[in-house]
Parts: structure tokens; C-alpha cells; sequence
């Protein structure tokens, strides 16, 4: 990650953390959501290259890979309290097992992180399962905690 990128993260996290104390529900609903929108935006994309229906573009995948990791960081800061309900499909089980979401959220945050790292090599061999791993820590919280 460059230093302007770097950054540019760290004064988003620091807005968020202080912005999520005193953060409406249905203000939450919309940061996690359109954060899982940009992942999944940048993800599919990279599953297209994966899957052959779509030409691999290494440069373009690595930038992806990054994106996406640098996002992982960011959803875990909506999930507040009285925001499982409304327009949005997380169940209240979040609440209620906080420490395996977490968990969930974490494994995500480090998926990300080795995607994007051997996805800097341009290796598909390498990528491919890396690839996967985030796919299964995706669908692992979804099975769980999403309507």
C-alpha cells in the first residue's frame, strides 16, 4: 500500500471510529452496505478473471486485491448496536455471537491480506486458492449472519 493510500485509510478509519459512537442505525446500515458494495464491486471483477470469463489482467487484479483488503478493515465499524433491523438483511445473531462475527471479520481482514499479497506476484496458481479462501470466508459470515 502507498503512503498516500495508507494514509487516506488510517483518516477514514479515524472518522469512522468516532463517527460510529454517536451513528444512527439506519446510518450504519448504509456505510456497511455500501462498503460490502465496493468489495463486491472489485471482488467480482476478480472472480470473472479467476473463473477464465474474463481476460487475467495481473496489474488490474493486484489493484482489486488491494482494494479489498484495505475494505475488509472497514465494515466491522458498522455493525453497531440496534442495527439489525430495517432495511438491511444482517440478523441480530451478530449481536448475540459477537465474538464469532468478529472473528468472522477478522479471518476476512487477513484473507484479504494474503490475496492481495500473492496476488502481487501475478502467480494465478497462487491466487487461485487464496481467491477461494476469501470466497469461503465471505460465505461462511453470510450462512451465519445474513438473512
Amino acid at each position: 500500500m502507498n503512503k498516500i493510500a495508507a494514509m487516506g485509510l488510517a483518516g477514514v478509519l479515524a472518522v469512522a471510529s468516532t463517527a460510529a459512537m454517536a451513528t444512527k442505525p439506519e446510518d450504519a446500515i448504509d456505510y456497511r452496505q455500501g462498503v460490502f458494495s465496493a468489495i463486491k464491486w472489485h471482488f467480482g471483477t476478480m472472480g470473472a478473471m479467476v473463473k477464465g470469463k474474463m481476460d487475467y489482467d495481473a496489474e488490474d487484479f493486484a489493484r482489486r486485491a488491494e482494494i479489498v483488503a484495505q475494505l475488509s478493515q472497514l465494515p466491522k465499524e458498522g455493525f453497531i448496536e440496534g442495527s439489525y433491523s430495517g432495511d438491511t438483511d444482517a440478523l441480530p445473531a451478530i449481536e448475540e455471537n459477537w465474538d464469532k462475527f468478529e472473528g468472522g471479520m477478522n479471518m476476512l481482514a487477513e484473507n484479504t491480506a494474503k490475496l492481495a499479497e500473492v496476488a502481487a506476484s501475478g502467480d494465478m496458481d497462487q491466487i487461485r486458492p487464496a481467491f477461494g479462501e476469501v470466497g469461503k470466508t465471505c460465505k461462511g459470515c453470510h450462512d451465519n449472519f445474513k438473512d
